[in-house]
């Protein structure tokens, strides 16, 4: 079965129905969470997932959502440890219990029926009825947005296709500035991130303004509600900026190197940068606010559904090694200049460049020829739509 999933995305009312399964979830949930860490203190026994679908259910949901809500507490367990084995300080386990919690339907809670979509809730309950435009979903997800309301998200699998003709190899350095630039060993192509750096900066100016705001406010009052209210669909609207900035951008990159007969997709490596410098208290906090993992996850998925393979690559030394002459020298500016050879090239290109030579095992070995001059690419709002969004559109 493939791994790649697709899922569309529904706004939904809130209704007394919903609120109640999302209280009944929510319960369950702060049963097993409790159960799991009095039994592992107090006796030592760290409890299955197994054992735990067996003691703890709820009569208000069908059997299957139970199991996937003790499924989800299990997986942040499994996540929290691999963050720590890879020693990730700021990796917690759950601990907090939830008053109210998302709602998960399994295949076999799941019916299509004369174009309605019909979600079970166990025996003598009443179950949730949609109108549906769509095939029938391996997994349907309801939950709370952060702007209000509730979001149905329906889960279908995608099997990788039409495989790229041709074995060529590239790589991609991310960036801030730059959110991302490829070379595919002839041409190398800069993606501008500064719409999506100036969209952070405004979402972090007036989420502050506002909290400032909020602060002065006294704590259950009507006008603090309001102002909440107003931060959560600001940050919301300029959060859907950012991923519809992020969602066009990777498409490009990936059909552009699908089309040139690109079979393996070399990331650079970054996901330990935030934990390994310390630039300053500014610096920093754009550190945090770039959305890097976010950009890789998207470029992954999107080149496993056409085929190719995805690999991460560690980057020391990528940005410092000249690739005319192999000697180290560190760079100032956003232009690289060998002081050995006089090479000179884009900063960011000579990272992609190296990138891809570390993976092919010839880091430091000279490159015979001229280098082409990159090719910039700036955000259009119809830089490039997937072709996915025309199977599976997205309710209104």
């Amino acid at each position: 079965m493939s791994n790649l999933y697709k899922t569309v995305r529904l706004d939904i009312e809130k209704t007394p129905l919903l609120d109640k399964l999302a209280r009944a979830s929510g319960e369950l949930y702060s049963r097993i969470l409790v159960s799991y860490w009095r039994v592992l203190r107090k006796k030592g026994i760290f409890l299955s997932n197994y054992s735990m679908q067996r003691w703890h259910i709820s009569s208000d949901l069908h059997a299957h959502t139970c199991d996937a809500i003790a499924d989800n507490f299990y997986a942040s367990i499994r996540s929290a440890n691999q963050r720590k084995k890879a020693g990730d300080t700021q990796a917690k386990y759950p601990r907090r219990r939830k008053y109210f919690y998302k709602i998960t339907w399994k295949s076999a809670a799941i019916r299509l029926k004369d174009g309605k979509l019909v979600l079970a809730n166990g025996r003598g309950n009443k179950p949730l009825i949609f109108d549906w435009q769509w095939d029938q979903p391996k997994q349907v997800e309801i939950g709370w947005k952060q702007s209000g309301g509730y979001q149905l998200r329906a889960t279908y699998p995608v099997a990788a296709t039409n495989a790229p003709v041709g074995n060529l190899i590239a790589a991609v350095d991310l960036g801030e500035l730059r959110s991302a630039t490829t070379h595919d060993g002839q041409e190398t192509v800069i993606y501008n991130g500064r719409l999506i750096k100036s969209k952070v900066a405004y979402r972090n100016k007036i989420t502050a303004q506002i909290q400032e705001r909020i602060s002065k406010t006294k704590r259950g009052s009507n006008r603090r509600k309001k102002l909440v209210r107003a931060k959560s669909r600001i940050v919301a609207k300029i959060n859907h900026q950012i991923k519809d900035i992020l969602h066009k951008q990777t498409q490009h990159i990936v059909s552009t190197l699908h089309k040139k007969g690109v079979q393996t997709l070399v990331i650079g490596d970054i996901r330990d940068i935030r934990k390994s410098m310390d630039y300053g208290k500014e610096m920093n906090q754009r550190l945090h606010s770039w959305s890097f993992g976010k950009f890789r996850e998207l470029l992954s998925y999107k080149a496993k559904i056409l085929g190719m393979q995805v690999v991460l690559q560690n980057e020391k030394d990528t940005t410092k090694t000249c690739p005319g002459c192999g000697k180290k020298h560190k760079p100032k500016g956003r232009l690289y200049k060998c002081r050995s050879c006089g090479f000179k090239f884009d900063r960011d290109g000579v990272g992609a460049i190296n990138i891809r030579s570390k993976y092919l095992g010839c880091l430091g070995v000279p490159v015979v020829g001229v280098m082409a001059t990159p090719v910039g690419v700036r955000y259009r709002p119809h830089l490039q739509c997937s072709s996915m969004s025309r199977r599976f559109p997205v309710g209104q």
